[in-house]
Parts: structure tokens; C-alpha cells; sequence
């Protein structure tokens, strides 16, 4: 009999307090049903957008999990039983399944997949060629419609998603400016990924600085809402396009937050706004793959890997994410070597 530890949602969280509405609790593993797939966890992926599977909020994109729910995010690691003979034992695989050493996923609802075991770290499935990856290609070069030679603005730029849209952005041509916190991620986001311009929102005037861009930005890879969103659309050029992507400045809120205070720059600038987000296109995953494969092989995308040890420490991964004090994709690495087989 195998048991498992898991994080559960016992409540919903104020703000940030995850400690009292979280707990790691034990079972004896159940017998798998058909079809189903059960992963022993390598890594899990700390993602922003589970925030919002937290609160009681109805009117998200995707209904919140229920009170006493395992709590739900990406899994990396192999298969240690199966009742599908898509998902081999032992298969490198990545799914949607639960913050547990052991994630049981029934794997069309889960979106798992085999995954390339040739990569030389495959963290990097969590990261220059997973899901963030996906989100911010689609993002900067569907959604934003992006043009060699335009600006392109990216907010939490020294994120996980947003270090990948500077980067996409970067080698489609485009001129990009990245908004970040602290004067440590903006060297980050010009020495290190290349950035034309680099804006402390912490510390600088951001809607002053975009005013610098002579005809405005054309493009705004929207990780945040709130504030940042009010100081890029006066700084728009005119038939520019915002790709939202993410609404961290709301996701510890139960209520929706009033509108943009300046949205009558979007009819003022003729401004197209475009929501989008990962299930959109997960059935398109092998379709990106060459392209970020092939620029990670020339070493122009990359992303940072910010790894706590240990199923136990989760939730200060998870605050090191959501509150900004981690640079690049954090990942909480669970136990085993996932590197060879079990």
C-alpha cells in the first residue's frame, strides 16, 4: 500500500495568508480506475493563474476547486501505474494533476503528454519549452500580432511567462521594453535577455517612460491588469494591441476590481484587447515545439529555474511566485531522480 501526501484546499485564502487555508494531509493510495494514469511527482510548476482555483469566485475561466479539493497544478514526472497504454510505466509525461507525491490524472482531462527526454535539463518542460513558453508565443506572435521593428511592452517581465514573451518578441524582430520590479530584474531583463528598455515600476514613473517611445508602443503583453494597464494605454500608438494574459494585480481578490481608468484610450487609439490563456491551445503544443526547440538549441530562449526542495515547502514556492520575489519559472522539485528510469 502506497501513501501519498497531498496539499489541501481547506479554505479560501485571505490575500496571501496559503498557510491557514492549505494543508498537507496523507492517504493510503486508491486503486486506479480505467483509463486512468497515476504520476510520480518530479516537479510541480507554480503558476500564478492557480490563484484564481483558490477563491470563491464563479466567474473566473475556470470554475474554483471545491473545499477539501486536492489542490490542482502541473506535474512533471513519470508514469508508476497506468490503465491507459498511451502512458507507459515509465514514461517522462506532463499533465494537469495535483500538488501530491503521487498525481493520479485522467489524462484527456488532464492534457498529459509524453514528453522529449533528449532535452538537456527537462525542467525546462516547466519552462523554455512548456506551457509558459506556449502562452507567450501565442501571446507576442498571434494575439499581439507583432511586426519586426514595432514596440512591445511586457509586464512581470522577469516572470516566468513574461521572461519568454520578451524573449519571443526579441527574435521576431520586435523592440522590446519589459516592466519589472527592483533594479536587480531590470539589469536582468537588459544584460541578460536583451531588452531595449527596462522600467522599474517600483521606483520609476511608467507611463512617463513609454512617453519616451515616439508614436507609442504597438503591442502590450498584459501579465498584471490593475495600475500597469492604466499607464500603457494612454502610451499606445493608435490600432495597437493588448494580448491579456494574465490579472495577478486581482488574483488575491474575492471581488472583481473596477475597470481601467483609462479606457477610453481604447477608443481614443482604436486599441484591440484580447484575453487568451493556456486550454485555448493546448492542442497545439507540437506545433510551437520546433520553433522553441530550435531557438533554445541556438540558446535565444531560456528561462531561469527557481527550485525549492521538497513537497512540504510548496507553499513558500508558491509565495516566492505569486509576490515577485523569484526571477524566472519557480518549480518546487518533489523527490526521485525523474532523469532515468523508475
Amino acid at each position: 500500500m502506497t501513501v501519498n501526501r497531498f496539499w489541501r484546499l481547506d479554505r479560501h485564502p485571505h490575500g496571501s495568508d496559503f498557510a491557514a487555508a492549505l494543508s498537507l494531509q496523507t492517504e493510503t493510495l486508491a486503486p486506479l480506475a480505467e483509463g486512468e494514469v497515476r504520476v510520480k511527482t518530479g516537479w510541480l510548476s507554480m503558476d500564478a493563474g492557480t490563484r484564481m482555483w483558490m477563491s470563491p469566485r464563479t466567474d473566473g475561466y475556470q470554475p474554483p476547486l471545491p473545499l477539501g479539493s486536492k489542490m490542482a497544478g502541473l506535474v512533471l514526472g513519470r508514469v508508476s501505474e497506468t490503465r491507459d497504454p498511451a502512458f507507459p510505466e515509465g514514461a517522462l509525461v506532463r499533465g494537469f494533476g495535483q500538488w501530491a507525491d503521487y498525481a493520479t490524472m485522467a489524462p484527456g482531462l488532464a492534457g498529459l503528454e509524453v514528453v522529449d527526454e533528449s532535452v538537456a535539463d527537462i525542467r525546462q518542460h516547466f519552462g523554455a519549452l512548456g506551457m509558459n513558453a506556449w502562452t507567450a508565443y501565442v501571446g507576442v506572435k498571434e494575439v499581439s500580432a507583432i511586426k519586426a521593428g514595432e514596440w512591445l511592452v511586457v509586464s512581470a517581465a522577469a516572470g516566468a511567462t513574461g521572461s519568454l514573451a520578451c524573449q519571443v518578441g526579441r527574435n521576431l524582430g520586435a523592440r522590446v521594453i519589459g516592466i519589472a520590479g527592483g533594479p536587480d530584474k531590470c539589469r536582468y531583463l537588459t544584460e541578460t535577455l536583451g531588452v531595449d528598455m527596462a522600467i522599474d515600476y517600483k521606483n520609476e514613473d511608467v507611463a512617463a517612460r513609454l512617453a519616451e517611445v515616439d508614436g507609442g508602443v504597438h503591442a502590450y503583453f498584459d501579465n498584471v491588469g490593475g495600475p500597469l494597464l492604466d499607464a500603457v494605454l494612454p502610451n499606445m500608438a493608435h490600432y495597437g494591441r493588448v494580448a491579456v494574459c494574465g490579472m495577478v494585480a486581482a488574483y488575491d481578490n474575492d471581488a472583481p476590481l473596477p475597470g481601467p481608468a483609462r479606457f477610453d484610450q481604447v477608443l481614443m487609439r482604436r486599441l484591440r484587447i484580447e484575453g487568451f490563456f493556456i486550454p485555448d491551445f493546448l492542442h497545439r503544443g507540437a506545433e510551437f515545439l520546433p520553433t522553441l526547440r530550435q531557438w533554445v538549441d541556438e540558446g535565444r530562449l531560456a528561462v531561469n529555474l527557481d527550485e525549492t526542495e521538497g513537497l512540504e515547502n510548496t507553499l513558500v514556492a508558491y509565495d516566492r511566485m505569486l509576490s515577485g520575489k523569484a526571477v524566472g519559472k519557480v518549480i518546487v522539485r518533489v523527490g526521485g531522480d525523474v532523469s532515468c528510469q523508475l
